[in-house]
């Protein structure tokens, strides 16, 4: 038998890459066995560790930002598109000490953001433009965006006793587990504000698409079919999940029940209009990524066809 291929995944803890989390659990439980791919995951603390990794060849694949997925393209095209890992997923939290009812009552505070490069920066600011509320810092500006790793957030939230952070956006479980801690309460979930939108993706460096093709295709149809899984058995999926993210299992069902459609994992075939929808926002509107790529040269829906995706 020839040797399988290698393929270095990178993620974060983050529900948006549970459908990794439940791949990797039914390799380990001998569940799944590949033909073709020796599957390695390697998890990240942020985005910009992850993004630098896969720049400098550390890792073939990645679990990303869309929006900082087609910034690294517009870079240097080195990696594909070749599936969303989820849809929805993110939620506004209030910080409980900043006494926000309304979008308005976020003047004067900061909002604590993943990445400039993501939809969290296209929906939060989306809903202060709605209010005629502006984005930076200092003269003429009402709200700043503080870019925070993830995990980092629950534990700035604790500990803001004066309320200064207003509140934040970001992908659960982060969310949830600073609701249940009781520090904060959810203002709006991101799929209310954008329905359905996407927001991480799976990108594989060109070279392992070339190379082989076999073993990208083993992942993809893993992961669709363990979005499925996910989307089916949101409880046993919640357990897996927080073994995956390192969370008490309690704030994982919530993310995949409370509301149902929190997060999706059903349909992770590639979206060309939102991802052009995302790319217009983020050029035109906030100049957040350097320019429009080329999409149908970033996006290679091969494998999720084959996968039968949808």
């Amino acid at each position: 038998m020839p040797a399988k291929t290698l393929l270095r995944v990178g993620h974060l803890k983050i529900t948006d890459h549970l459908v990794l989390g439940i791949t990797l659990n039914k390799i380990q439980k001998g569940e799944e066995v590949f033909q073709h791919l020796d599957l390695q995951a390697q998890v990240f603390g942020g985005w910009n560790p992850l993004a630098m990794a896969l720049r400098e060849d550390k890792i073939d694949a990645a679990c990303i930002l869309a929006p900082l997925a087609m910034e690294l393209f517009h870079i240097d095209g080195k990696a594909r598109l070749v599936l969303f890992t989820h849809r929805s997923g993110s939620v506004i939290i209030a910080n409980k000490r900043a006494n926000i009812r309304q979008i308005e009552d976020f003047r004067g505070k900061i909002v604590l953001i993943p990445h400039y490069l993501s939809i969290h920066n296209l929906i939060f600011n989306r809903l202060l433009d709605e209010k005629g509320l502006t984005v930076g810092v200092g003269p003429g500006k009402d709200v700043t965006f503080e870019v925070t790793a993830p995990a980092d957030i629950p534990e700035i939230i604790e500990y803001d006793t004066k309320g200064k952070v207003g509140g934040f956006i970001v992908a659960e479980p982060y969310g949830s587990q600073v609701v249940l801690a009781g520090f904060g309460e959810e203002f709006a979930l991101s799929k209310d504000v954008w329905p359905n939108h996407p927001c991480c993706v799976l990108v594989v460096k060109n070279e392992m698409i070339q190379k082989s093709p076999e073993a990208v295709q083993e992942l993809v149809s893993s992961l669709v079919k363990s979005g499925q899984y996910v989307a089916q058995n949101p409880l046993p999926a919640a357990e897996i999940g927080a073994q995956f993210l390192g969370q008490e299992v309690a704030v994982v069902q919530r993310v995949l029940t409370q509301p149902p459609d929190r997060l999706t994992t059903a349909s992770l075939k590639p979206d060309l209009d939102a991802l052009e929808t995302i790319q217009v926002y983020l050029t035109s509107k906030i100049k957040a990524m350097s320019d429009k790529i080329d999409l149908e040269k970033f996006v290679d829906s091969t494998f999720a066809q084959q996968a039968g995706a949808v």
